[in-house]
């Protein structure tokens, strides 16, 4: 009794006045807080000055036409002319290809759009020197987008094709000038508007997708939800199984409850947390799917490959958590919370393309799980759940993950078992379990 009253004497602001209670929280939140900052708005700060070699397809559909007698092709001299233009920062990587590569390459998500020179383009830049009645069909070049990279990506992807194009069309415009001028002839003011930027330039959808695809950004969201129900399943798993155990006590309201400790090592702990988070990965990837595809009517294809892939994607980031939770601990969730969410989701390429990120991240993006998990969903979402997608690599990299999760969950746990570094209270302890030097 006597020590009751020792607790209740001490007030909250004796216990304030304490400076070890704030050294803990103070430095972790601060230190969190910062790193956060750092990791989330390093990595979306300024997207077209880190973008390096970005992927776009060049195409030059054009027939060509007679010129003089001579068949000419304007169209393989304009791209020719795109693809040697001075790229300093190496922001873009061109890639010619024929219509079906161009297409080819859309279709599993290789290019993030496609600029290409129309059939007729040569035809119509002649035409446009030749007299006639009416004005003649103006040369044209198309960029398709790929709405199912990103809408940044695919925007990025189409301005970068639309200055390219138009910057074309102005050194076109000043060579048909100068040939009309050489010629004698002296172009009305409406002539010398055409010719001076002669190519229109629209933009159509390349590779579609459904019109309930968030604008290509259900893929995140989706693998984003894999990823927290694993991580976030893991810590409530890892919880609760301590509180049965005996090891942590359950809180509701002012009810406190402690239950007897049960001896069980370390190994055997993580054998049942890493179990359920395997068990529980069937019910959390159902209920996504259950509330995206069906209540939500979210746009997506190829649904058992989506349930396999949701349940083994949200088991290995379950997995990894209990392994960190076992080897660290308490401070294992912080670990883990870094390791799958903090430092996953800016280098996921998910929102902002790989190609638009500084170096780090995408240092980063080569074993961060969100990555590999975001190709995965997306290959299945819209491209159809083609391997070259990403699909292939995606499972491939999930492998490796759960493979590492328990080589090391399991080899930390053994250790600390070896050692005799128990977590049984001393009741249940036999003599050979004593710590060494104990």
């Amino acid at each position: 009794m006597p020590s009751a009253q020792r607790v209740t004497a001490v007030t909250a602001a004796k216990v304030l006045r304490n400076p070890k209670i704030w050294v803990m929280p103070t430095t972790l939140v601060g230190l969190v807080a910062l790193l956060l900052s750092l990791i989330y708005l390093g990595g979306i700060l300024n997207p077209r000055g880190n973008l390096h070699r970005m992927p776009i397809g060049l195409v030059n559909a054009d027939r060509g036409a007679q010129v003089a007698g001579q068949q000419v092709n304007l169209g393989a001299q304009i791209t020719a002319q795109i693809a040697a233009a001075p790229d300093p920062q190496h922001q873009v990587s061109w890639r010619v290809l024929d219509q079906a590569g161009a297409q080819e390459k859309l279709t599993s998500g290789q290019l993030y759009a496609v600029l290409e020179v129309a059939p007729d383009f040569s035809a119509a830049v002649t035409a446009l020197g030749a007299p006639g009645q009416q004005p003649p069909p103006r040369p044209t070049m198309t960029v398709l987008t790929n709405p199912g990279a990103g809408s940044l990506a695919s925007s990025l992807a189409t301005s970068i094709s639309q200055a390219a194009a138009h910057a074309a069309s102005a050194s076109l415009g000043t060579t048909l000038t100068q040939r009309q001028q050489a010629q004698g002839g002296q172009p009305t003011n409406a002539e010398a508007l055409v010719l001076a930027d002669p190519i229109t330039v629209t933009v159509a959808v390349g590779h579609p997708i459904g019109s309930n695809s968030g604008l290509g950004l259900t893929a995140f969201y989706y693998s984003l939800l894999l990823v927290l129900m694993g991580f976030l399943g893991g810590n409530v798993i890892n919880n609760s199984v301590d509180i049965a155990l005996g090891y942590a006590a359950s809180e509701f309201g002012p009810w406190r409850r402690e239950l007897p400790t049960v001896p069980i090592s370390r190994t055997q702990t993580l054998v049942v947390t890493s179990s359920m988070s395997v068990v529980l990965s069937v019910l959390t990837s159902s209920m996504i799917m259950l509330a995206g595809v069906v209540i939500l009517d979210m746009d997506a294809s190829h649904l058992p490959l989506l349930w396999v892939y949701s349940v083994c994607a949200t088991a290995t980031v379950g997995l990894g958590t209990q392994a960190l939770n076992a080897a660290f601990g308490g401070i294992g969730q912080l670990i883990s919370m870094f390791i799958f969410i903090a430092l996953s989701l800016p280098s996921s390429g998910a929102t902002i393309p790989l190609q638009a990120l500084p170096t780090f991240y995408k240092v980063l993006s080569y074993f961060e799980p969100m990555r590999q998990l975001t190709d995965g969903v997306r290959a299945i979402l819209y491209f159809d759940a083609r391997a070259d997608a990403g699909l292939a690599r995606a499972w491939s990299m999930m492998a490796v993950g759960l493979v590492a999760a328990l080589v090391f969950g399991f080899a930390m746990t053994r250790y600390y078992d070896r050692k005799g570094l128990h977590r049984i209270v001393p009741e249940h302890q036999h003599p050979q379990d004593q710590p060494s030097g104990a």
